[in-house]
């Protein structure tokens, strides 16, 4: 049956206020588990399973916010074009047709798509093959892509997923609701491009992967201080938060999330006057909201209250964000070497 499209109306929020004092900055994302094992089905009917996600992913999103929708939607790592051994016999290139399937996509539900797909493109010297994410924005224009920067070498030799080459950027692209960098599968053995994406700013970064992997993506989360949102084919697909903890996960194939995230936050450690948060729910009830694990000593902590920014109501109960208590404790350690 062909992907056919309705029209439908949804908010799109205003761009937010950065820097310190901002208020909350709702991000509403959304990841699913798919892709693994059976007959590929061809391009067209792919992108139809795809959509049929997108949309599943757009309802549950318009019943939790009913007032803005999906923000930011992930796909698993190549997930739209077939598994075949050469790059040239999977590839497509970025004006397909069948991508108008995601364009519109985008333009019906007001929301970003990270569209994972081998991509061929167009040069003097002639075609060229790469492992790639397309992001769409919210009328379905294509912001840029990220080329994956480490794809697989199998064996002796320098061929690479079948002649892929790895990309050479780690692109931050602005969105309305904050600073997205996009990784994918074995790029999470190197620290190279989280770090770099970190270094430009990146408050998000979406990883499309074919492995569930989570110990190295929860580590480059915590590392750099960002949120992950990671789409795969089994096994799991989870937000991370800039604590390295684990905001919300599925681990069904074919299953759908939808989370809430604020860009706007604050990381506190432990302390006796914090304990575990729940001094500040005390204070702020349902204001406040926070991710605390007591067996790791630190959670995250933000407003759910526009005209009262979390870091106001963490200085009104005395408490430090923990990255100043490391930087402080870095200088004092210093000093008393001195």
């Amino acid at each position: 049956m062909p992907y056919e499209l309705e029209d439908v109306e949804s908010p799109v929020p205003t761009v937010p206020r950065r820097g310190p004092d901002a208020p909350p900055r709702k991000v509403v994302v959304g990841t699913v588990i798919f892709g693994a094992g059976g007959d590929y089905p061809g391009l067209r009917a792919r992108a139809g399973e795809l959509a049929a996600l997108v949309e599943e992913l757009a309802a549950r999103a318009a019943r939790r916010r009913p007032d803005r929708g999906l923000d930011l939607v992930v796909l698993p790592e190549a997930v739209l074009t077939p598994n075949a051994e050469l790059a040239k016999d999977r590839s497509i290139a970025a004006d397909d047709p069948v991508l108008d399937v995601f364009r519109d996509l985008a333009r019906r539900y007001r929301s970003y798509l990270v569209v994972p797909l081998d991509l061929v493109e167009a040069t003097p010297s002639g075609s060229v093959y790469s492992n790639a994410a397309l992001l769409l924005d919210r009328r379905g224009a294509l912001v840029g892509t990220y080329r994956k920067a480490h794809p697989v070498g199998v064996g002796a030799g320098s061929t690479l997923e079948g002649g892929v080459r790895p990309g050479a950027e780690y692109p931050v692209f602005d969105c309305d609701f904050g600073r997205l960098g996009i990784q994918i599968c074995w790029d999470v053995v190197y620290d190279d491009g989280w770090a770099a994406l970190a270094a430009r700013g990146a408050e998000i970064v979406a990883f499309s992967s074919a492995s569930p992997a989570t110990i190295r993506t929860a580590a480059h989360a915590a590392r750099h201080r960002y949120f992950v949102v990671s789409s795969t084919p089994r096994d799991n697909a989870t937000v991370y938060e800039p604590t390295g903890l684990v905001a919300a996960r599925i681990e069904q194939h074919g299953e759908v999330l939808v989370h809430e995230l604020d860009l706007s936050h604050v990381l506190l450690g432990w302390s006796p006057t914090l304990r575990d948060g729940a001094a500040l729910r005390e204070k702020y009830g349902e204001r406040v909201g926070f991710h605390y694990d007591d067996r790791e000593d630190i959670g995250l902590f933000w407003s759910n209250d526009p005209t009262t920014s979390v870091e106001a109501m963490v200085r009104s109960i005395g408490v430090e964000p923990i990255d100043a208590q490391i930087a402080r404790n870095l200088a004092q350690r210093g000093e008393a070497l001195r």
